[in-house]
């Protein structure tokens, strides 16, 4: 088998919330685009993927996948996604990570499409169902946050994520409504988005650790490993970090040397693919850490995501990032989060998603080829 045509299909995103997740999002609204992978072989099977999110257009990467990937790609064993993924990152200074995982996501549904199987399947399953979290937006105030989480909380959901205002002392009495509104015995996590300097940063820590938060997100800046070590020795909360250090599998090995990081992060989009995610997955049970899988950033990334999670012992919750606007477009059926407040295993080969074709076609703005 090999593949003959790389294409990318831009389509328009409309109607998006005015959302924010804080200073590396800003404020975002309006419209965006996302771009539909296709791999196609000569055996009939195509492999598809999506590119781009809410606040980061598929063209900004779409040209660069295009010219650096699909004369690598055409003519060669789509099966062999190993060597392809070891070639793409050769690559990785002419594109981006993010054109990797698309690329790497699109191989695993020609994978799995020719198997027969999911793709956690192929890989080997752990788990048929996973437990889900709410993940904010940045609200108004802590009355907003509080609602939110009560909404959630009473539809069982597992936790609930809270999204600061980014200023420190805002965010310590943020947290503290939400747990006097929802009570000592649900979840609830903090991820400040990088927003802090150490001082803050530790303040921040002990007021939430004082109020039983389940763990402590991106506190500080993305690479600044030296400060989230002088962290973790003055808190007890757990610290995750590493979702967004740019790279592959070798940026997470100073995080676990110096013992920076409590938990290992990253998803699909950020980190290079589901090849990526599982060779993380494995190193941090070497070290009895657990990987925790970050939103995805559009539908489709998330099914990938959702199979990984799927294949993996050392993970616990599957993230929905609201307001679900800003999250959910392509799909004719998305996620669902069932009574329980659990997120179960596709079911079809491959990604096993059902592409919403027929609003890509009426979208469409342009294909890249």
């Amino acid at each position: 088998m090999k593949i003959t045509d790389v294409t990318l299909t831009l389509f328009e995103w409309d109607d998006i919330p005015a959302t924010s997740y804080g200073s590396h999002t800003g404020r975002f609204s309006g419209r965006s685009s996302l771009g539909l992978l296709a791999i196609e072989t000569d055996a009939g099977v195509t492999g598809h993927s999506f590119l781009g999110s809410a606040f980061f257009p598929a063209e900004a990467d779409g040209a660069s996948l295009i010219r650096v990937f699909k004369p690598m790609l055409v003519g060669q064993d789509p099966l062999d996604r190993e060597r392809l993924n070891q070639a793409m990152w050769k690559r990785s200074r002419t594109t981006t990570v993010r054109t990797i995982g698309a690329v790497d996501v699109a191989l695993w549904d020609i994978a799995g499409k020719v198997a027969g199987l999911p793709i956690h399947q192929l890989i080997g399953t752990c788990r048929h169902k996973v437990a889900a979290y709410i993940s904010s937006a940045v609200l108004p105030d802590g009355k907003a946050y509080a609602e939110e989480a009560l909404h959630y909380r009473s539809l069982n959901l597992a936790a609930y994520k809270i999204h600061p205002p980014q200023q420190w002392q805002d965010d310590i009495r943020v947290c503290e409504t939400v747990r006097a509104a929802v009570g000592d015995s649900f979840r609830l996590m903090l991820d400040s988005t990088w927003a802090y300097d150490y001082p803050a940063a530790l303040r921040v820590g002990r007021a939430i650790q004082d109020l039983g938060f389940f763990w402590y997100e991106d506190p500080l800046a993305d690479n600044d490993i030296y400060n989230y070590v002088e962290l973790r020795k003055h808190l007890h909360i757990p610290i995750m970090a590493t979702e967004y250090p740019a790279g592959g599998l070798d940026t997470f090995a100073p995080w676990i040397r110096e013992r920076a990081t409590d938990y290992l992060r990253g998803d699909v989009a950020v980190k290079g693919g589901i090849t990526t995610l599982l060779k993380v997955a494995h190193l941090a049970e070497a070290f009895h850490l657990n990987f925790e899988v970050h939103h995805g950033g559009n539908s489709l990334n998330n099914v990938a995501n959702l199979h990984v999670l799927m294949a993996i012992a050392n993970t616990e919750l599957f993230e929905v990032l609201l307001p679900a606007e800003s999250q959910k477009y392509g799909l004719q059926q998305d996620i669902e989060i069932d009574a329980d407040g659990m997120v179960h295993a596709p079911t079809g080969p491959g990604l096993g998603a059902a592409i919403d074709f027929d609003l890509i076609r009426r979208k469409q703005v342009a294909v890249l080829s």
